[in-house]
């Protein structure tokens, strides 16, 4: 099966890798922050509530799209990373391509310099079109989270199949994930269709990092990951996602 390609990214794509770890949630592993650009407007907490838009990290992001790497030497830096090394992909910032697209070409040289690593990252560009790309990126080593923006619309992507290349089974898209108030159960939460979720292990035991639970990284696990809202704005986040309530139109 061919592999889907989209238009040429336009405007100026930027991005940069961070090797040095140190993170409290993160632990000691590479992360990496995209330019606001590849940001889609559908997602639930696009300049209403993102947690990138405060403190240092809003910081980084504006000057990863000033002055960040472009995407080839971006891409060498992942290439330098060792081997079976864990590391998180966008901190801040979504796949490349602007707004709701993604840039097939520019993803896939992402998964390639991505072999023999083991990079995770999460996005709201999560509709229809994009289903057989992120399951390709998925099923050749770099885990992508489809990020939900309610319980229903989990639901929906965690139901999301599609042909695995070259054969006939279907197979999901990608794991999934959403955002919970913050002061939702840290147990016993299931979406709407009775799925099972789990909330992000870092925030909830003290002595686990990313580095440590690894579950983002799997894009085979069955549970929806969720994160209770945090940082300056997590009143208005717990606000638009209330368990039950779907912020915006989903779009499967």
């Amino acid at each position: 099966m061919a592999r889907p390609r989209k238009p040429f990214l336009r405007g100026e794509l930027r991005a940069k890798l961070h090797t040095q770890g140190g993170n409290a949630k993160l632990g000691d592993i590479p992360s990496s922050i995209t330019s606001r650009g590849t940001c889609p407007p559908s997602c639930a907490f696009f300049e209403s509530g993102c947690y990138a838009e405060f403190h240092l990290l809003a910081h980084h992001w504006k000057r990863v799209g000033e002055k960040g790497d472009r995407w080839p030497e971006f891409l060498a830096s992942v290439r330098a990373l060792p081997p079976g090394q864990l590391w998180r992909h966008n901190t801040a910032g979504d796949l490349p391509g602007d707004g709701e697209d993604i840039d097939a070409q520019l993803l896939e040289d992402l998964v390639l310099a991505n072999r023999g690593r083991r990079g995770f990252s999460f996005s709201h560009k999560t509709g229809p079109e994009h289903w057989p790309l992120l399951q390709w990126a998925n099923l050749a080593g770099f885990t992508i989270n489809l990020s939900a923006n309610s319980l229903e619309h989990a639901d929906a992507l965690f139901a999301a199949r599609v042909p695995e290349h070259g054969l006939d089974d279907l197979t999901a898209a990608g794991p999934v994930a959403v955002v919970l108030p913050s002061d939702a159960p840290v147990r016993g939460n299931r979406t709407p269709a009775g799925r099972h979720i789990t909330v992000c292990p870092a925030q909830t035991d003290a002595h686990l990092t990313c580095e440590t639970c690894q579950l983002c990284a799997n894009p085979n696990r069955r549970t929806v990951i969720s994160f209770l809202a945090h940082g300056q704005d997590r009143a208005h986040v717990s606000n638009l996602v209330q368990l039950g309530r779907k912020p915006v139109e989903a779009r499967v």
